[in-house]
């Protein structure tokens, strides 16, 4: 799998969260400027509003507005990590508990990415990553030493 197919993966994964984030933030932003373009065309002109307190509101929305794009960016680098880390499971064995109480491991064959995130093809059955309990390499036993 190359580096692209796992970025677009994890943004594909993530896509939504940051979609809906980001109209949220569009709005806001909105909201902000019709207010402050109102308060600036009905605001008394024999006592205007204070200069310093609009230069602090702007700085505010500013840093918020710089806050989410951070916060927008952590969520795709996550997504990109949590699809390398799924990746790496292929070929290794798993033992998971789905959902619905059925418990079960064997070996990885693939991985495939969804809204949900990453689902592992375990023997023809898809277990999301959250589901896995433990990993180890592919046909190790636990079997004690003879020595």
């Amino acid at each position: 799998m190359s580096v692209s197919a796992v970025e677009t993966a994890a943004n594909g994964g993530l896509q939504s969260l940051v979609s809906s984030t980001t109209t949220a933030a569009s709005a806001d932003k909105e909201m902000f400027l019709q207010l402050l373009v109102a308060q600036l065309r009905y605001q008394d002109p024999m006592n205007p509003a204070d200069t310093g307190e609009f230069l602090s509101q702007s700085a505010q929305f500013t840093s918020l507005e710089k806050m989410q794009d951070v916060a927008d960016q952590t969520a795709l680098v996550l997504g990109a990590q949590i699809a390398f880390g799924a990746s790496g499971l292929v070929g290794r064995d798993v033992s998971y508990t789905l959902a619905d109480g059925t418990t079960g491991q064997g070996p990885v064959d693939s991985v495939t990415f969804g809204a949900e995130g990453p689902v592992l093809e375990v023997d023809g059955i898809a277990v999301p990553i959250g589901q896995v309990h433990t990993v180890t390499s592919a046909g190790s036993t636990s079997s004690p030493d003879p020595s």
